[in-house]
């Protein structure tokens, strides 16, 4: 898919939450590949659409943003991380 709505961006990245399980969380990377493909070219310009669908399930707290294993701000936050299910529900 080369270019997935956001919908599809959502769906995916629940998904592989959800398959991953509680106490364990994604890489933003699985989602783009996943809709991408294996090769660069294709999953990286959906990194930024993986980031928006995360801070936006973040929000809504049906995802968590972790970074060094803890939940961060979806509003604030840089660098490396990584997606899980909400600390409730984990």
């Amino acid at each position: 898919m080369t270019n997935p709505a956001p919908d599809d961006v959502s769906r995916t990245l629940l998904d592989l939450v959800a398959r991953r399980g509680p106490g364990r969380t994604i890489c933003p990377s699985e989602v783009a590949r996943t809709l991408g493909g294996p090769h660069p070219d294709g999953w990286g310009p959906l990194m930024q659409p993986v980031r928006r669908a995360a801070v936006a399930l973040a929000k809504e707290g049906r995802v968590a943003i972790l970074r060094k294993g803890r939940p961060v701000d979806p509003d604030d936050f840089k660098g490396v991380y990584r997606i899980g299910l909400p600390p409730g529900e984990a």
